[in-house]
């Protein structure tokens, strides 16, 4: 029987999807921030020159209209800097100021298909960078120096860090995804932990909550961070938190957000089952276990958790141990809206940002630094955000916070 690729098929694309969006953020971005550091030192280096009153010759003067560049990714805006020269040159005319980065004829690329291997399958190291913008711009293109890239990597740092100190006193998140993100860092021989939160506000956006280095996912790698964003104003933790079994974050949660219910990832706790089956059972507990989760009620998804129990207990033990010791917090979901089952039941939010992230740091051995890594891991999880959907049964999350009782995803009837 031919396999049924429809799925992976339509996985395949969506991630395309991202990947291009992501490009064409990330790329635009990199160029804007190019063009504002190539006008910041033509300022700069001309900052001694001026008129017989001590005035400046050479300033800032707002900006030019936009400019559209044509790209294979789709068109990319740009606002570039105007600059007001006052000099004048040996024949008695003014200099103008001409942008080696972004010259006046370019309106449309012609290697920026380029640019996929390099920024995605590339680690973030100054010459990956170097050559990232010159294929985004054409081999030619000057202006483009290692101290230039130095400059705006310590910008990506500082904006990585402004956003981890911003104040969090009017935010309120109903739901969280956690997990740690593991990168190898060729300059080191442990693996880099990026410990990730992503959370649902009240008004049913997904958002990035908190993005720092870890150790190995233990309890006091995410007390810390969880103390942090308690200390920066979030007083209130989310209703439910969705990860999978570390017990390094479970342990922190319960110390800074006690009243915080836990839901366990089924994709994760799926994949730790299957592990104790030899491998010709494996597709046949697998779809066992999704009927487990995709019951449309508890006692619907108790008869199909004993079926398995049945089946495997006698020769497998381990596996239904595996499946048992987290059964309240995997069956957690149905005490919350039917509407919201398909987000808490698993930490696919993240699992699907940084899916793409893993595989270009495994193409490349990985990046130089645990803070360029750190730093990369921002960017892309900041782009990537932009084009996450809203929760389904928005409408519902002022219920939840308002403590209202759902049994089996439906909202209890007053008597």
């Amino acid at each position: 029987m031919p396999q049924d690729t429809t799925g992976s098929t339509t996985l395949a694309i969506g991630l395309q999807d991202m990947l291009t969006q992501v490009l064409r953020e990330g790329a635009q971005k990199m160029l804007a921030q190019a063009v504002e550091q190539e006008v910041t030192d033509y300022l700069e280096g001309h900052a001694g020159q001026r008129d017989e009153h001590g005035h400046r010759l050479v300033v800032r003067n707002g900006y030019k209209p936009a400019r559209s560049i044509q790209t294979p990714l789709g068109p990319m805006d740009v606002h570039q800097p105007r600059i007001d020269d006052r000099r004048l040159d040996e024949q008695g005319r003014r200099i103008r100021f001409t942008s080696q980065v972004l010259p006046p004829y370019l309106r449309r690329t012609k290697s920026l298909e380029e640019l996929l291997p390099w920024l995605y399958l590339k680690g973030i190291s100054t010459g990956d960078y170097q050559e990232a913008l010159q294929a985004l711009l054409g081999p030619e293109a000057p202006g483009l120096s290692a101290s230039t890239i130095v400059r705006l990597k310590e910008v990506w740092r500082r904006d990585w860090e402004a956003w981890s100190n911003r104040s969090l006193e009017d935010k309120r998140y109903v739901y969280f995804w956690v997990d740690g993100v593991y990168f190898n860092i060729r300059l080191e021989q442990d693996r880099q932990c990026i410990l990730v939160v992503m959370g649902a506000t009240a008004e049913g956006k997904k958002e990035l909550v908190a993005i720092t280095d870890g150790f190995r996912e233990n309890e006091q790698s995410w007390l810390d961070l969880l103390r942090n964003l308690k200390e920066r104003g979030l007083s209130i933790g989310p209703h439910l938190a969705v990860g999978d079994g570390a017990l390094g974050f479970w342990k922190a949660l319960r110390q800074v957000y006690p009243a915080t219910r836990e839901q366990r990832c089924w994709v994760h706790k799926t994949v730790n089952v299957l592990n104790h089956l030899p491998k010709s059972l494996q597709p046949t507990a697998k779809k066992q276990l999704q009927q487990i989760w995709m019951a449309p009620g508890r006692a619907e998804a108790s008869k199909a958790w004993q079926q398995f129990d049945k089946q495997y207990r006698a020769k497998y033990p381990k596996a239904v141990e595996s499946l048992d010791k987290d059964r309240a917090a995997l069956l957690a979901f149905y005490d919350f809206p039917a509407e919201h089952w398909p987000h808490p039941r698993t930490s696919n939010p993240i699992e699907s940002t940084f899916g793409t992230v893993r595989l270009r740091t495994a193409k490349t051995k990985g990046c130089g630094s645990r803070q360029a890594c750190l730093t990369m891991v921002f960017q892309l999880a900041r782009s990537a955000e932009r084009s996450w959907r809203l929760l389904n049964g928005v409408q519902l999350l002022p219920e939840v916070i308002q403590g209202v009782k759902f049994i089996d995803g439906i909202k209890e009837q007053a008597a």
